[in-house]
């Protein structure tokens, strides 16, 4: 549902966790560096602090249903963008982009996908006013997604370039080695473009494939624009922290997959069942909405969130201990 949020409230709100992301990303540029295990800690303890907070806030603004929805959401999001760490790091490996410029890469790719997701969530809100039917579709993908983790579908060593790599590959006229952070260089009185647009290119297409999962997930734990988009930029703040925070500990998390695998196909079953409240599709039920389809309040979804996922890490900490424990 959407929630009687004022209005100042939101605006005031959009325009701060934008401006501080902006921010963030800004002094990222101006200061291309590789932030240490403390200094990482510190800024991913400052953002998840103040999504508490600002769960906190809205409580006491709207009450206990958009805190509640938003934190479900935000767990939610910044799970799926911990997975997407992975894929990050496969394309910082696959082109050998050199640790001091992966801030910068990772600023872009965070503006990308922040771009990308507004025009996703104001695109879906709009659907989903006037075709609650479009429930049955997202639900749908989310349970074929979950059963492609289940698989292992996503499962890869080393990052496969997409058609639109290739294709740029042949159209532009690449050097083989970066210069800075620079996207052109010169070589030969040849002005020619560095690897670094490839790795752009690559992790804003990479962004495209992250939102058509988060979105859908997201809608079904609320409906309302503003919580869905607050969630999505709260779990971009402090990705790229987060990044260097978790290094290697991203390969240790083995189970991982699984535990977002049961999130989706639990939020894409929540999504069928909504549809199945608000049926209006003339061949199911004659039109008509159906009664005993079982509504799961949002206390439920933040269970099997959070369960998940601690269940998840802990076997795949104690998994991999084992793992070293016998190599050693």
């Amino acid at each position: 549902m959407v929630h009687e949020l004022p209005t100042w409230f939101q605006a005031v709100s959009l325009s701060a966790m934008v401006g501080l992301l902006l921010a963030d990303l800004i002094i990222v540029g101006r200061r291309p560096h590789v932030p240490s295990v403390r200094e990482s800690a510190l800024w991913v303890g400052f953002y998840v602090a103040l999504a508490i907070a600002f769960a906190g806030i809205l409580w006491a603004v709207g009450g206990q249903a958009p805190a509640t929805e938003f934190v479900a959401g935000w767990i939610t999001e910044y799970s799926l963008s911990v997975d997407n760490l992975f894929v990050f790091v496969l394309i910082m490996t696959r082109f050998a982009v050199p640790r001091q410029y992966q801030q910068r890469v990772l600023m872009v790719g965070i503006i990308v996908a922040l771009v990308l997701r507004a025009a996703f969530i104001v695109a879906g809100a709009a659907a989903l006013e006037q075709l609650t039917w479009l429930f049955y579709i997202f639900g749908a993908f989310l349970v074929y997604t979950a059963i492609g983790l289940l698989r292992g579908d996503d499962d890869a060593e080393e990052y496969k370039e997409n058609r639109l790599i290739r294709v740029l590959r042949r159209v532009l006229p690449l050097h083989d080695e970066y210069d800075g952070g620079a996207l052109r260089t010169t070589v030969d009185r040849k002005r020619l473009f560095t690897p670094m647009v490839v790795v752009f290119v690559a992790i804003g297409s990479t962004d495209v494939l992250f939102a058509l999962d988060s979105i859908p997930a997201i809608f079904g734990l609320t409906r309302d624009p503003f919580l869905v988009f607050s969630t999505n930029l709260f779990a971009l703040m402090g990705l790229r922290q987060l990044y260097f925070l978790l290094g290697g500990l991203l390969e240790r998390l083995v189970y991982l997959p699984y535990a977002l695998a049961v999130i989706l196909g639990f939020i894409g079953i929540k999504l069928v069942l909504e549809a199945m409240h608000e049926n209006t599709l003339p061949f199911i039920n004659h039109g008509h909405h159906i009664g005993w389809a079982p509504a799961i309040p949002i206390w439920a979804s933040l269970s099997v969130i959070l369960g998940s996922l601690a269940i998840a890490t802990v076997a795949s900490l104690l998994r991999t201990s084992r793992r070293a424990a016998i190599a050693d």
